[in-house]
């Protein structure tokens, strides 16, 4: 009998979230279901919009990506519940992630952390 793909959901911004984005992205018996990132912000000199690391290779890997100012708003909350999650991988996002959140993956929510 085969299982049904863990429905995995992504929230991360800098490169140093890459290797866990591809390994999560490669993972057998996974389905990548979104990703959650920083908003595109102004950088550089000339304060153009600068898209993430995470973002890039979301896209690139054909990811749906998502950018919310904040996780606390019903409307962020039901875009995630909407995609169904079985788990929820956080590293280095840079948002705080509220109960509303947490409560939406069945197997919860797993942080990553460089310390």
């Amino acid at each position: 009998m085969q299982r049904a793909p863990v429905r995995l959901a992504f929230a991360g911004t800098p490169a140093f979230a890459l290797p866990c984005f591809t390994a999560c992205r490669n993972a057998l018996g996974t389905q990548l279901v979104g990703v959650w990132t920083q908003p595109d912000r102004p950088a550089g000199r000339g304060r153009a919009l600068a898209t993430s690391p995470i973002k890039q290779a979301a896209l690139a890997a054909g990811v749906a990506v998502f950018q919310p100012e904040s996780l606390k708003t019903r409307a962020a909350q039901a875009q995630l519940a909407a995609l169904a999650p079985d788990l929820l991988l956080v590293v280095a996002y840079g948002l705080i992630l509220p109960r509303g959140v947490l409560a939406i993956p069945r197997h919860g929510c797993w942080n990553v952390h460089a310390s």
